[in-house]
């Protein structure tokens, strides 16, 4: 019979872990690339998206028939929404078009090929052949513009054309910011030619 000394049975028992270390440390992790990323999926999904807002004169009771008047139209093919995520949007990938509506019920057009909408900070980011024309006929295209809800103002860095035909101008540049009804319009850089009628004062 013979007996395993003190070495054997430490080189045994040092052979015995190392295998189950090896076997234990096997990476089965399946990779993509660096890193498999999370898939995101809306928690909705709505073809022919119409969403009309309105507003009353006054406060309304719960009895009242008070009449409220539409002041904007938003509609799109496709919308998708992400009020599932920690920074909520939605998104309108197949394009996005809103109609407002003044208190004279003039209409002005907001159009784009795609748009996010971000819930928490009530900022809409239009891309692709964006369009503003209001009522009386003022044009503004550019490929990107940031409209801010809460503010009612709009911004971009990206060119821009700018069409006013009360007084024939077209204007040329890159980046502005204006409000809704373009009673105040501030260029960053304009090129081109511009005509500017005088005041006759």
């Amino acid at each position: 019979m013979t007996f395993l000394n003190g070495n054997d049975l430490k080189t045994i028992a040092i052979g015995f872990s190392m295998a189950i270390l090896f076997v234990g440390c096997q990476d089965n992790y399946k990779r993509v690339g660096e890193e498999a990323e999370k898939k995101i999926i809306p928690q909705g999904v709505a073809k022919n998206f119409r969403l009309t807002y309105t507003e009353t004169p006054e406060k309304m009771n719960s009895e009242d028939n008070k009449e409220s008047r539409v002041i904007a139209i938003l509609s799109s093919p496709l919308s998708e929404d992400f009020d599932n995520q920690d920074f909520k949007y939605r998104t309108f990938p197949e394009g996005l078009l809103v109609e407002f509506y003044d208190d004279q019920r003039n209409k002005s057009i907001i159009e784009a090929d795609y748009a996010i909408i971000y819930s928490l900070t009530n900022v809409i980011d239009l891309r692709g052949n964006v369009l503003i024309e209001t009522h009386d006929g003022k044009k503004l295209e550019s490929p990107q513009l940031y409209w801010d809800r809460g503010n009612n103002w709009i911004f971009t860095q990206e060119k821009f054309k700018y069409t006013n035909p009360e007084d024939g101008t077209i204007m040329d540049g890159e980046g502005m910011d204006f409000n809704k009804d373009f009673s105040y319009f501030n260029a960053h850089k304009t090129f081109g030619l511009m005509t500017i009628k005088e005041d006759p004062s």
